[in-house]
């Protein structure tokens, strides 16, 4: 019965869709479903002491509520998503119909043309937005640049992305270029106009997040007369959680900025931070430079990632079906947006949220959701999804295991974590430490939050380190 109350929630939650009033195809009648209060008819509707659903509801579900009006016919402008050939055309219309809406502004949402004819890294366009970003950041600034650049997305086709270069007042005074800070910000949204890019652009606004700001490292490192780098890194199509996209889109918007001003960036020093969702581009670029950006290697001097959501499988294990399950739920569809086998496992409902509205919220409002404890398994239309071939595989590739990090790590993660785990963590460091790079992990004391505030002194204190030239220590 509680599975029924929760469908009926999101039944009430998810309203009607947001899709054009193109012409769908039309679907066939669906048979009639048991009444609700039928349950004699729904034997199988317990729970499995696995935790999963067990087939009959996800049928059940797929009877009761019909497919969404999803226009198959292509669209008569030219697709620019390259991974999308070789779909179904109904699979290929469910991932344009679940892609981020247009926020309004060019830079964010327009598709360049001939990105193919430009170079990993290269501009695209560059925007001077210090007049709306200046009060934001509220320290002395000279100069924020808004940057949109060609990047490659998880098939290793052409993507653009954006980043925000912020530039001290302070002349630096220091050895070689100045510095560069590239802060991965939690971003973990499903809307363009949810990323610290389109805020810093376009002012404060009630989908800015708090943790574009908490904790001030933009700030620190400004007054310390370094420049900041803040990549929006889900890409395009806001693949939160996707590591290849991230990754690929941080390592790009450095070499942006050294294609910008090569006299001032040239021969900088580059770090990164990143917690949380920031963790997992962190996660993906520092494993990515050897292959993707090998000329970085020496650029780049070290990475501080904390609260590390390394591991997917973990997090299966402690997202699913409790009150971390609604960002659980919006990390494997926005995967799904760059890897769109995923859609095609999700049922009727799930589609209706994921073509939804829903698919522009920022985190404060798919968080929300988790309130409901919903399994994944109510979005899946097969049994046990979980522990599926498709997951496994998916856990391999988001895992990125024995891919070596090209720059000295600091790890850590909260002790008693209970939604990212230590496990994760721990696992990265031991696999970095056992592929030969100097590594140092801290076990922080408390939960998700109270670990970000504990850990993130000693991690700038490393990060700064690094910038200055000490050599990384290696705890291993």
């Amino acid at each position: 019965m509680r599975c029924l109350r929760a469908l009926v929630f999101a039944l009430l939650l998810v309203g009607p869709p947001a899709i054009g009033p193109a012409a769908a195809e039309p679907s066939p009648e669906p048979t009639a479903p048991p009444a609700l209060s039928d349950l004699s008819r729904l034997p199988e509707l317990s729970i499995p002491q696995n935790g999963s659903l067990l087939p009959g509801l996800q049928e059940w579900i797929d009877r009761v509520v019909p497919p969404p009006p999803v226009p198959v016919a292509l669209s008569p402008q030219p697709d620019p998503m390259p991974s999308a050939t070789g779909l179904t055309p109904a699979l290929a219309a469910l991932r344009r119909a679940v892609l981020p809406a247009p926020v309004g502004d060019p830079l964010f949402d327009a598709w360049p043309a001939n990105l193919e004819d430009f170079g990993e890294g290269q501009l695209l366009e560059v925007r001077d937005i210090t007049p709306t970003a200046g009060p934001l950041i509220v320290v002395p600034i000279k100069q924020v640049l808004l940057l949109k650049f060609r990047t490659t997305d998880a098939h290793g086709l052409p993507s653009y992305a954006t980043a925000t270069l912020v530039v001290p007042t302070t002349a630096w005074a220091g050895l070689g270029g100045r510095p560069v800070v590239v802060d991965n910000l939690p971003i973990d949204a499903l809307g363009r106009d949810c990323t610290p890019g389109y805020s810093l652009a376009h002012g404060f606004s009630t989908k800015t997040s708090f943790t574009d700001f908490i904790p001030p490292t933009t700030q620190l490192a400004v007054l310390r007369g370094y420049a900041v780098l803040i990549p929006d890194h889900e890409g395009p199509w806001m693949a939160y959680a996707e590591p290849y996209v991230a990754g690929h889109a941080v390592l790009d918007a450095i070499r942006a900025v050294r294609e910008l001003r090569p006299e001032e960036f040239g021969d900088s020093k580059f770090a990164m931070t990143g917690y949380s969702g920031g963790a997992i581009a962190t996660h993906g670029a520092v494993k990515l430079i050897d292959s993707y950006a090998p000329e970085l290697a020496e650029v780049i001097v070290g990475a501080a990632l904390g609260g590390v959501p390394a591991d997917f499988e973990i997090l299966a294990r402690s997202m699913n079906g409790n009150l971390a399950s609604g960002v659980f739920m919006a990390a494997i569809f926005a995967i799904g947006r760059e890897r769109p086998e995923i859609l095609a496992r999700m049922n009727n409902l799930a589609q209706w949220v994921t073509t939804s509205p829903v698919k522009d919220l920022c985190g404060n409002g798919f968080g929300i959701a988790g309130v409901l404890m919903l399994p994944i398994d109510v979005a899946a239309n097969f049994a046990d999804p979980l522990h599926s071939e498709l997951a496994a595989e998916i856990y391999r590739v988001t895992r990125m295991e024995d891919m070596k990090s090209a720059t000295p790590l600091y790890i850590y993660n909260g002790e008693q974590e209970f939604w990212i785990p230590a496990e994760g963590a721990r696992n990265l460091y031991h696999e970095q430490c056992d592929l030969g790079v100097p590594s140092v992990y801290r076990s922080v004391l408390g939960e998700h939050v109270i670990a970000a505030g504990l850990g993130y002194p000693e991690a700038m204190l490393w990060l700064d380190q690094r910038l200055q030239g000490v050599p990384a220590p290696d705890e291993c």
